[in-house]
């Protein structure tokens, strides 16, 4: 057996997707979409591909799992019932994963995809991509159909954590950086520190001033243009890159406002991991496949 930590990972990961065999890949819509992330799970029906080249969800909801977990979608998916539609689910979060899927069979929900890179209609050009996180992959799929044709892309998503990837002008993905999301900050902060507050970092309607007059202001500034700044230059170096410019685009719950901050030209897509689900089922559908092992 190997030592390998990365290879360990992988082996988790797909045990996790074997809890969610067999499943079908029937085609068409309604259908959920699930995002699985480290901190909140996004789930998104999709009552058809709509007629613009992006789909975009009918409705959305956003679960924090605790107790209660996943119960919550029941009342949501209604009039219809978890076994009424097919789910597909991308996740970096392997318990919670888990716990759902489990959810799902409880509830007859018969038809679970749990996706991998190999599923979707995307060129990665990096040495292993089943070990990138299938929310950054998912993302570069729901670009692709924004992007104009031959023009690379550069993809922000301000989640848990922030990563920023480049897309080439022939719609692959690159690869890019991962660096603490402003939350994760904040509360990196107060746990390896005395005396540092946590700070609630979820209001970002309004940019803090720089200038701190209080530990908790100079908190506060100091995360917020912190992440702008690392946003910022990373787009710089990674546009460097490539030819034409890139477009931008950002996504996540700190998006809508930190777009607007960016020297460059930035367009906020909302849920752009749950539209690139939606994409990738349309290379799916059709007779399940062999059950992975």
């Amino acid at each position: 057996m190997s030592g390998d930590p990365l290879v360990a990972e992988l082996a988790s990961v797909q045990a996790v997707a074997a809890q969610a065999l067999p499943y079908s890949c029937e085609s068409g819509y309604p259908l959920v979409a699930v995002d699985v992330g480290n901190s909140r799970v996004k789930c998104g029906f999709f009552a058809g591909a709509g007629a613009s080249a992006l789909p975009s969800p009918s409705r959305t909801l956003d679960l924090t799992p605790g107790e209660d977990d996943f119960d919550a979608l029941s009342s949501w998916l209604e009039p219809l019932t978890p076994r009424d539609v097919p789910w597909w689910i991308g996740s970096v979060e392997r318990q919670v994963s888990s716990r759902l899927v489990a959810w799902l069979r409880g509830a007859g929900a018969g038809r679970i995809t749990l996706l991998a890179s190999s599923d979707l209609p995307l060129v990665v050009s990096l040495p292993r991509p089943d070990l990138v996180g299938i929310d950054r992959l998912l993302a570069a799929v729901a670009a692709n159909r924004l992007r104009p044709p031959d023009a690379p892309a550069i993809l922000v998503d301000l989640g848990t954590a922030i990563t920023v990837d480049l897309i080439s002008a022939a719609g692959a993905f690159l690869g890019g950086a991962i660096l603490p999301g402003i939350g994760l900050s904040a509360r990196a902060l107060n746990e390896f520190t005395d005396l540092l507050p946590l700070l609630d970092m979820r209001n970002l309607a309004d940019p803090p001033p720089a200038l701190g007059r209080n530990t908790v202001e100079a908190l506060r500034s100091g995360i917020y243009w912190g992440a702008v700044g690392g946003v910022k230059q990373l787009i710089e170096l990674l546009s460097a890159q490539v030819a034409p410019a890139p477009r931008v685009y950002l996504t996540g719950g700190a998006a809508p406002a930190v777009a607007g901050l960016l020297t460059c030209s930035a367009e906020y897509v909302g849920h752009l991991t749950l539209a690139g689900i939606a994409i990738a089922t349309e290379r799916l559908a059709g007779p399940a496949p062999a059950a992975r092992r």
